[in-house]
């Protein structure tokens, strides 16, 4: 995807939460956010595959980057959604999907985000919210490479498939209850 240059209203930030699909099927649903792309950084490799990324050996992390619109939705509440549709508290890791590919990480694309991700997870930690302290990383975004065109609205495609079933399912469900809020209700 483009870095943003038509409209000059809508912001970016690059996310991980452990698999790229859960993440895209939580946040295409919030009101103001224009796309939720499944992709790859943080790594040396260009241009990477999803098996080079899946073999841990690139140090790129799976993530998505969210184009949104700060008038419909503040970034407060992104990195909400965020923090609360994951658990930012284990190491390289998300259920059974373990590697840095899964690390938890903010990729901000500005110093307002830097700051404003960097005093949430401060408040977060101080509140006792997590029985554990949050090792998300919070990091300056550099490039980001979008995935193969079969990861894209993988949920949306895919729902009867074991994984969507089992583990994207339970967790939208979750989260569109927890967020009700925050719900597109066109989308």
């Amino acid at each position: 995807m483009p870095e943003l240059k038509d409209d000059q209203n809508l912001e970016q930030v690059t996310l991980g939460s452990g698999c790229f699909w859960c993440a895209e099927a939580v946040f295409e649903q919030l009101k103001g956010v224009k796309s939720a792309v499944s992709g790859y950084s943080g790594g040396r490799l260009v241009n990477p595959t999803y098996e080079q990324v899946s073999s841990g050996n690139t140090g790129h992390a799976e993530v998505i980057q969210v184009t949104y619109d700060p008038a419909q939705i503040s970034f407060t509440d992104v990195l909400r959604v965020f923090w609360q549709t994951h658990d930012p508290t284990t190491l390289n890791q998300q259920g059974h999907d373990v590697g840095t590919q899964y690390r938890s990480v903010i990729f901000y694309h500005n110093d307002r985000q830097r700051k404003l991700a960097e005093e949430y997870k401060r408040q977060l930690d101080a509140s006792g919210t997590f029985s554990a302290p949050i090792v998300t990383e919070i990091t300056p975004f550099e490039k980001f490479y979008p995935a193969e065109k079969y990861h894209q609205e993988y949920y949306e495609q895919n729902p009867g498939e074991r994984y969507c079933a089992y583990v994207i399912r339970p967790k939208v469900e979750k989260f569109r209850k927890e967020f009700a809020d925050l719900l597109d209700d066109a989308k």
